[in-house]
């Protein structure tokens, strides 16, 4: 009986682990194993995919990629989309999910035809924005003409360039943050509201004093979000800009440097350490929002 009890004890133990080995099992063969080898490869100098050689194991791929333009152009780039798409996003999808959050005639088909963009190809719409941005006679310049404005070349001037890809970048992932902050909406008590109403407060007061506070761990959650998703932005410049980092070759984002260091010079080295830096970039960016929602959330308690 003892022995048996025994055995219960030590498969109740194994148990969980029998059904989660086969997540870990495919978690470590296409995830930590390639983030391991990604930071192994980027010490080795002259790596050889075919032979699998090197000719010694350095920092000089770092030393390389940090003083590369092409590079730093892709960082400052980057660094702009994400500082850009991630606050104006959040601030456009607070407003949007505060209306879809009303309760009024049709929300439901007003919700479905906000979320649509989310199950279209990012390939397809970028070509359809390519049309709202052409110059001649793209949607967006017949409308900015109708207040006097001359035609811009958004995809063919390298001064726009930037920015046709933030406002492509905002509205791609606006349903998804849209659908979050949504969400947390939806979980806020309306006791809450009917409170403040009672005490004659306005909406605007409700909306800072009440809404925003209790919205702030969701917005910190899409923020956190964002950032990781905008720093990897890549599928967004192949349909505006014909698979070309900006009209001039002057929009290469990080990602589309690794591309450019892994295919097209066969650098697999630079392309590891550029890996690597994104990763540390987004990594620092994540910790710092935490800290500043722990130190908020410290302050609320206080």
């Amino acid at each position: 009986m003892k022995f048996s009890l025994k055995r219960r004890e030590v498969f109740s133990k194994i148990e969980p682990w029998l059904f989660l080995s086969p997540f870990l099992f495919f978690i470590i063969l296409f995830t930590i194993y390639p983030v391991i080898n990604v930071i192994l490869l980027s010490f080795k100098q002259n790596y050889s995919f075919l032979k699998g050689t090197y000719s010694g194991i350095n920092f000089d791929n770092y030393k390389y990629v940090l003083t590369d333009d092409k590079f730093v152009g892709a960082m400052k780039n980057t660094f702009l989309y994400v500082l850009f798409v991630v606050p104006i996003s959040t601030a456009i999808a607070i407003f949007f999910a505060n209306l879809l959050n009303q309760k009024i005639k049709g929300n439901a088909f007003f919700q479905t035809a906000f979320f649509m963009p989310m199950v279209t190809s990012v390939t397809a719409v970028g070509l359809v924005w390519r049309l709202i941005y052409n110059q001649q006679y793209g949607l967006l310049n017949v409308l900015l003409n109708k207040i006097g404005i001359e035609n811009i070349g958004w995809v063919t001037d390298s001064k726009w360039s930037l920015t046709a890809l933030v406002i492509f970048g905002i509205w791609n992932i606006l349903p998804f943050t849209t659908i979050l902050l949504l969400s947390g909406l939806q979980n806020i008590n309306e006791l809450y509201y009917t409170a403040a109403k009672v005490d004659g407060a306005g909406k605007a007061k409700i909306f800072f004093r009440i809404t925003v506070p209790l919205l702030s761990p969701t917005i910190f959650l899409v923020c956190i979000v964002n950032t990781i998703s905008c720093f990897k932005v890549f599928s967004e410049l192949f349909p505006l800009f014909n698979g070309k980092p900006g009209p001039y070759y002057n929009l290469y984002t990080v990602v589309y440097y690794i591309r450019y260091a892994m295919i097209e010079k066969r650098k697999y080295g630079y392309a590891s350490a550029a890996a690597v830096i994104l990763f540390l970039c987004v990594l620092v960016f994540t910790l710092i929002q935490l800290i500043i929602k722990k130190r908020i959330a410290k302050k609320g308690i206080q």
